[in-house]
């Protein structure tokens, strides 16, 4: 049994949204990602799915695509993303869940969650000050984001696990930001490792991997990853995002 994540799914099964525009290795991602879905996942396996899940605006239309996560090998624990619009009350997306029969997927939003011997938290989190596109009107969110992550963090106390693991969206630092309100809560917490999605093409520049302020960083954006969900719980994973190098002070 084993623990592998993979964020940005970006699946359009009800909706006509090409993502080439983010680079060739988009072209027929979908296909990509279940081949080689099958090939790493089993059964007894658990996915984190942080954010960018479905391109559908209301949660209705988002069925073929969470008809498509459901029936992958594994549990799949989901939280939201940027892009992820049909997202709505936690009280829904259970209700939805439960109405369509989708038996293999868990929402994460303020809560956490064990699998193996890790405690899995995290929220959406949000752009950081310090960011070109950091705006008056982001502070709020910001701030909220933050809280969302302590209470993911404390929900875990009690639970018996090894490791605590944080899985963002929104990276939780950039060569930009250089440092932020969701790094000190992580410290605060003891959390050395954290993995994170968003960032595609271009973007992917901005990345800050490796150990940065006591904190092993990963992005596992699909498109980084090429598609194949990365293992956490192997020491093999560890070594590589240790050597993936970070922004010099």
């Amino acid at each position: 049994m084993s623990v592998f994540a993979i964020a940005d799914l970006h699946l359009a099964l009800g909706i006509d949204k090409p993502m080439d525009v983010f680079g060739g290795r988009w072209s027929n991602y979908m296909e990509k990602l279940k081949n080689n879905w099958l090939e790493t996942v089993r059964e007894s396996d658990t996915v984190i799915i942080p954010g960018d899940i479905s391109w559908a605006t209301y949660i209705e239309n988002a069925y073929e695509d969470f008809k498509y996560i459901d029936v992958l090998p594994g549990k799949k624990i989901i939280s939201k993303g940027n892009h992820d619009y049909w997202w709505t009350t936690g009280s829904k997306l259970n209700k939805y869940l439960m109405e369509n029969k989708f038996e293999t997927i868990s929402f994460m939003h303020n809560n956490a969650f064990v699998a193996e011997n890790f405690a899995i938290c995290g929220t959406r989190g949000w752009k950081c000050p310090g960011e070109d596109d950091f705006k008056k009107d982001d502070e709020k969110i910001y701030l909220r984001e933050i809280e969302r992550l302590e209470l993911s963090i404390k929900a875990s106390i009690g639970l018996e696990y090894s490791e605590r693991l944080v899985f963002m969206h929104y990276p939780p630092v950039t060569a930009k930001s250089r440092t932020s309100g969701f790094m000190e809560v992580m410290k605060k917490h003891g959390i050395t490792r954290c993995f994170y999605g968003h960032l595609h093409g271009e973007g992917i520049k901005g990345a800050v991997e490796g150990e940065y302020e006591g904190v092993v960083l990963k992005l596992i954006s699909a498109d980084y990853l090429n598609f194949v969900p990365m293992m956490v719980n192997s020491q093999q994973a560890v070594d590589r995002t240790l050597m993936s190098g970070y922004i010099d002070s």
